[in-house]
């Protein structure tokens, strides 16, 4: 199980990775989206800085993943994107909320593994 679990790393990665780095190269074209989901990209491209910086925290993220040592801190740069990229999905473009849901199962996933990393953030020692 646990070889599974360490296999579903490339999967993540991979998605990161492609949509992290069209989003900086845009080497394939983005479909249209409904308006809202438009308004909502368009003010993150006005601000001039939160897109590339986004989609940096993306490929950061996804190389970190790939490193077997610094997962745990990869998955930790990845959560808010992934929770950000669900619920764009969820609330203004529902056609992509299966492979988003996907991405944050597969990121679940790997946490789990990883587990015992995160330990000393949820519980306090005296």
């Amino acid at each position: 199980m646990a070889g599974m679990l360490d296999f579903l790393r490339y999967p993540l990665c991979f998605l990161v990775l492609f949509f992290g780095a069209n989003g900086i190269w845009h080497f394939f074209p983005v479909p249209p989206q409904p308006a809202a989901a438009e308004s909502f990209r368009n003010a993150l491209l006005e601000t001039g800085y939160m897109l590339p910086f986004w989609k940096g925290a993306e490929l950061i993220g996804a190389l970190l993943l790939l490193s077997r040592r610094s997962v745990p801190l990869g998955l930790l740069i990845l959560a808010p994107v992934l929770l950000n990229i669900f619920f764009f999905h969820l609330f203004l473009s529902p056609k992509g909320i299966p492979l988003a849901f996907l991405m944050i199962f597969l990121s679940l996933l790997i946490a789990w593994k990883y587990r015992q990393a995160y330990k000393s953030i949820f519980y306090h020692q005296d």
